[in-house]
């Protein structure tokens, strides 16, 4: 399940983006200041950012998201997710990812997943939810650390 995101996520959000183990595919932890920036920015209404909820326990398991961004020269869709360690494993993220892909109104066609080429699971969610791979590319993120993503698209008007 997921819900919107709000303000007494925080913690959640720290739990995804300080523990080390968590930000390997991501260029390592992220400073307070960018967590603080993150939360506000994901708790704006209508941000397309979302708790992903553990139905058994309703705590918090981790974070889906969609965004606007500009990519080969035309306005598409970028998705992310990221799951609690406790509760990876058990189709949360895949579950979460295809619940915000349904979320999408926004009149694009695409939505593009970057996970790192190494990022397994990752890959295989992309994989499992229809998701077309493209290759692979190049990402400075974040900014100063180059890594190689491996390219996704998922179509919506095929839908």
């Amino acid at each position: 399940m997921i819900e919107p995101w709000g303000p007494g996520n925080l913690e959640l959000l720290r739990g995804l983006l300080c523990d080390p183990a968590m930000m390997e595919h991501l260029g390592g932890p992220e400073t307070e200041e960018r967590i603080a920036k993150r939360q506000a920015d994901y708790e704006r209404p209508g941000s397309g950012q979302f708790r992903i909820v553990d139905a058994a326990s309703r705590a918090g398991a981790g974070w889906v998201g969609y965004w606007e961004r500009e990519w080969r020269g035309e306005q598409v869709f970028e998705i992310g997710w990221s799951v609690l360690p406790r509760f990876q494993g058990r189709g949360l993220a895949s579950e979460s990812a295809r619940l915000a892909l349904a979320e999408i109104d926004g009149g694009l066609r695409y939505v593009y997943a970057f996970p790192a080429v190494d990022n397994a699971p990752s890959n295989g969610i992309c994989r499992k939810l229809g998701f077309e791979h493209l290759g692979t590319c190049d990402f400075d993120y974040p900014e100063g650390h180059l890594m190689q993503c491996a390219e996704w698209r998922f179509d919506l008007h095929a839908q």
